[in-house]
């Protein structure tokens, strides 16, 4: 059974950071590319950054990019996300998930499995 679990989430003031991790099991973590979304109430879930198989390719959504950081560890089966500089628009659900021989998607139906989810709440 194949689980992604996140966490790491909080509350924050703006300007702050945080760091999520997403752990993986039941899965073949080499064999995917790794994604964060998020969705903020009333909105729909958002690309916020992908990672290749190898961590060589990266990309990053215009509103993370200078601010956001996304990495890997294949040996932990874990993904992270580095948040600096947070602001009020940051907050949401972070969600990370994967897709399977995948270079990174910035597109969520490309993704074949889902973490539950972690809130991420920067205050003002």
């Amino acid at each position: 059974q194949v689980q992604l679990v996140e966490s790491g989430g909080g509350l924050v003031q703006a300007g702050g950071s945080l760091s999520l991790s997403c752990a993986a099991s039941g899965l073949s973590f080499r064999n995917y590319a790794m994604g964060w979304f998020r969705q903020a109430p009333g909105k729909e879930r958002e690309f916020v950054a992908t990672i290749s198989w190898s961590g060589v390719n990266r990309n990053y959504s215009d509103s993370a990019k200078g601010r956001f950081t996304i990495s890997r560890d294949n040996a932990k089966n874990t993904v992270y996300l580095q948040m600096n500089s947070l602001q009020p628009e940051d907050t949401a659900v972070y969600y990370c998930a994967a897709e399977e021989w995948g270079l990174g998607s910035s597109l969520d139906q490309q993704y074949d499995y889902w973490g539950q989810g972690t809130q991420v709440t920067v205050s003002s």
